[in-house]
């Protein structure tokens, strides 16, 4: 009939504005709402191929010392996570910096930060400190507009106090780890060439050594490697293997990211941690950083006598043992440790960033 054909009508069109309203209501809240956050493994540009030297692994041109204390870059935060666990031996922060792209930089590099504030003893501003980057040059959301930092807050700890003493807390790192989004980080810098991936040659291996934070910019290169879709990438034969000492399983650092790379590119990636509270070496004592190496010295040999790159980088105080560890192996082969070693540094095979 009319009326009930007229109803029907009526119905749907009411039916059609309330869907017109919602679907207006979730467009102009979408406007309004945070982004979600970018995950680090997923492109947000078809290529990351924009910030790429002409061939891709020319030097020449690679930035140092763009910006310098009296004339520094001002960046602002976009978030700071503790990545570490409960049980974690202190506490680490990943930093993402929002340099809107002004800020180049490429993978292995250092970039200088000076906290805010002045020194006491004579009201001066503090000096500039060095952190490794975290991130490639196309940052974690891949856009070229971003740097990340890798920060373990130093406290001492003193006896008396039977507490921290904040009066000897490390001044920048607890800035750093402090900071929130919208914060901003006075920067100078890209410093250093010591650390850079060779990549004339796609068959390079390379043998990526850290303690603790020292893993920084291991990371840059394996999300160029194998996470973006880079001329690097794309061309990269050889093996990237990488030794992380840390003192437990919840210090252990960017796991999530490895673990992926290794299982997307089993051939390519490789990973060995020394926990030192939870291994033991073959002695029986702590799983030091040396002592993992140790268990696979043949092959790391190897790999080096056929033009392997070594990467050493954390604390300083790793150094030692692990130059013990390779002249003892060196001896058991017969080899010259001081002579094997020149030649590396010679072939420019042997890379060394501790602070």
């Amino acid at each position: 009939t009319k009326c009930s054909l007229h109803y029907r009508i009526e119905t749907l069109e009411i039916i059609m504005k309330t869907a017109f309203c919602f679907a207006t209501l979730v467009a102009s809240a979408a406007a309004f709402a945070p982004a979600s956050k970018q995950a680090f493994s997923v492109a947000t540009q078809a290529k990351q191929d924009f910030l790429e030297a002409e061939p891709y692994y020319d030097q020449s041109t690679i930035p140092v010392n763009t910006f310098k204390n009296k004339a520094p870059f001002t960046g602002k935060v976009v978030s700071t996570k503790r990545i570490v666990g409960p049980q974690a031996t202190g506490e680490t922060c990943h930093i993402i910096i929002d340099t809107e792209g002004d800020y180049a930089y490429w993978e292995g590099q250092s970039m200088g930060v000076i906290p805010p504030g002045t020194r006491e003893k004579d009201g001066k501003p503090h000096a500039v400190r060095l952190y490794s980057i975290a991130s490639s040059r196309y940052g974690d959301d891949m856009t070229g507009k971003t740097s990340s930092l890798c920060v373990r807050r130093a406290t001492y700890w003193c006896p008396e106090l039977k507490a921290d003493d904040p009066a000897k807390k490390g001044i920048c790192s607890n800035f750093l780890c402090d900071t929130k989004a919208g914060n901003e980080v006075v920067m100078t810098g890209p410093a250093g060439k010591v650390m850079l991936m060779p990549e004339e040659d796609p068959s390079t291996d390379y043998i990526m050594v850290a303690t603790g934070t020292g893993i920084a910019p291991y990371r840059g290169f394996i999300r160029r490697l194998f996470f973006e879709d880079t001329p690097a990438a794309q061309a990269y034969k050889g093996e990237a293997w990488l030794f992380l000492g840390v003192a437990n399983s919840d210090a252990l650092l960017y796991d999530d990211e490895f673990q992926e790379a290794k299982s997307k590119f089993p051939d390519n990636m490789r990973i060995d941690y020394a926990l030192s509270r939870e291994q033991e070496n073959k002695k029986g004592g702590k799983m030091y950083i040396q002592d993992k190496v140790e268990e696979y010295a043949d092959e790391v040999f190897e790999k080096l006598n056929n033009g392997a790159h070594i990467y050493f980088c954390g604390l300083k105080g790793m150094m030692p043992g692990i130059q013990d560890m390779l002249k003892g192996v060196a001896a058991e082969k017969g080899l010259d440790y001081d002579e094997w070693l020149k030649g590396l540094k010679t072939k420019k095979q042997w890379h060394v960033e501790v602070y």
